[in-house]
């Protein structure tokens, strides 16, 4: 398939700069192939699901991965801003930099903007050790382990997606509001978004439903928000995440399957791990590795009933994602519809609940 194929037009005033309150006050659009849209909101999914039935939830959280700096050679000086990206060791990131063509390997860079707080480990310091194409660096701190996780965590910035940055600055509210309330495993850029919309009281709700919940963890990296450069959807490569899915709970995914209930996925990066996991018969396994799966049209899916997800970009791989889920016709049609009634778009718009074609 061809890149042209996943593009639409949206408004710039669908994207959302900030999140409904409560959470679950959000709008949801249910979607199931072959029968006409639904405009519901989150606090209605209870009445969407049957008791039985699993979201798979990825319970990842986000670390403040965005830091500014200043790049040191012999005796020049320029400011950079590094997208920590996948983490190598405990002294050693990937990261996305600009301006990425003043760097160069054995170059020093010092994280944290002048008069900011004293950090009590010291200086945050890194050296670029390899540098790639499109600004991708190899970063290797001073600090390790621990330290260097209090140290990023002190100096660092929640990594709002581009198109949120692009329109307003990161600030103490986003601390709270691009993190879900059940993230636990610290190591993604950014966030699960179909899980922002939960709250305890809908788990309550969902659970007295008799609606179960299993965790996943997938780190979403930087990756994620790269553009698709090429037209031939066969030469894209995606970035590799590091996820897992436990043996306790595959063993429990298994049985829900075989007693008639149906998985649901909490985001399109529990659906990747999810299928990643999943061999061609049908039977999810423990998983423990990076993943990078690339679903486009055409792919079978091998354990996802349904998805929870936000609204995506034109051309994004998530798109051609939900396309190949319910269908390519059937998402233009919700999206269209999305679009003329009022949908918020992106990680901190609404949400659209998806069942299989």
């Amino acid at each position: 398939m061809q890149l042209a194929d996943f593009d639409f037009d949206l408004p710039e005033d669908r994207i959302a700069l900030r999140p409904e309150s409560p959470r679950d006050a959000a709008r949801l659009l249910v979607v199931d192939p072959g029968r006409p849209l639904q405009d519901l909101h989150v606090s209605d999914l209870p009445g969407q699901l049957r008791a039985g039935d699993v979201l798979v939830l990825n319970d990842t959280r986000v670390i403040p991965a965005r830091l500014k700096g200043v790049r040191s050679r012999e005796e020049s000086r320029v400011a950079v801003e590094a997208t920590l990206h996948k983490r190598l060791s405990p002294s050693v990131w990937t990261a996305f930099m600009r301006p990425g063509k003043r760097l160069a390997p054995g170059d020093r860079v010092s994280f944290g903007e002048t008069g900011d707080r004293a950090c009590l480990l010291g200086a945050l310091d890194a050296t670029v050790r390899e540098k790639a194409e499109g600004g991708e660096v190899t970063l290797a701190f001073d600090l390790s382990g621990p330290d260097l996780d209090a140290a990023i965590a002190e100096r660092g910035a929640m990594p709002l997606p581009p198109y949120i940055a692009a329109k307003r600055g990161e600030d103490a509210r986003d601390h709270a509001d691009y993190q879900t309330v059940y993230a636990a495993e610290d190591g993604s850029v950014a966030a699960p978004t179909a899980g922002l919309h939960f709250t305890p009281e809908l788990f309550a709700r969902l659970h007295a439903a008799g609606v179960g919940t299993a965790f996943v963890t997938l780190h979403v990296g930087a990756g994620t928000f790269l553009p698709v450069k090429t037209e031939d959807l066969s030469e894209h490569r995606m970035h590799a995440e590091w996820g897992e899915v436990d043996a306790a709970t595959a063993e429990r995914l298994n049985a829900v399957r075989a007693a008639g209930g149906r998985i649901v996925c909490v985001g399109t990066t529990s659906l990747r791990l999810l299928e990643s996991a999943t061999g061609e018969d049908g039977v999810v396994r423990p998983f423990m590795d990076e993943t990078a799966i690339f679903i486009t049209p055409g792919y079978r899916f091998r354990a996802a009933d349904g998805l929870m997800t936000n609204f995506h970009l034109p051309k994004s791989t998530l798109f051609m994602l939900v396309s190949a889920f319910a269908g390519l016709e059937t998402m233009r049609g919700a999206y269209a519809h999305a679009i003329a009634t009022g949908y918020r778009f992106y990680s901190y718009g609404d949400a659209s609940l998806l069942w299989r074609a």
